[in-house]
């Protein structure tokens, strides 16, 4: 059993979540349900499943949870292009995002 709030991924990924969240303020209001839901859902559930993950017993769930947990991270990176190609977000928001998106996927504990 791991404890999930000193794993580094998971501190990143729940910032990262705020700017999801900040982001999509900013998409049209007639997206409410559409890909903003999507993204944020979808932000939300990279530190849920890392701290899913870390309360399993043993390091083969763990590894399941997080393999859910980049498939999240997968999922927004192509939600973020698609927000960039209907013109809700601008390049430079969307790169600093994807930035920070491969930051977390990267990050090794």
């Amino acid at each position: 059993m791991h404890r999930f709030k000193d794993l580094e991924i998971w501190k990143l990924s729940r910032l990262f979540c705020s700017d999801i969240y900040a982001v999509t303020t900013t998409f049209p209001n007639t997206e409410k349900f559409g890909i903003t839901n999507q993204l944020r859902r979808a932000a939300v559930s990279v530190p849920s499943n890392i701290a899913e993950g870390a309360s399993r017993k043993s390091n083969k769930d763990l590894s399941r949870f997080l393999e859910i947990a980049i498939g999240s991270m997968y999922e927004i990176e192509t939600q973020l292009l698609i927000a960039q190609d209907l013109g809700f977000s601008t390049q430079i928001n969307t790169d600093l995002l994807l930035k920070k998106l491969d930051s977390i996927a990267k990050n090794d504990f």
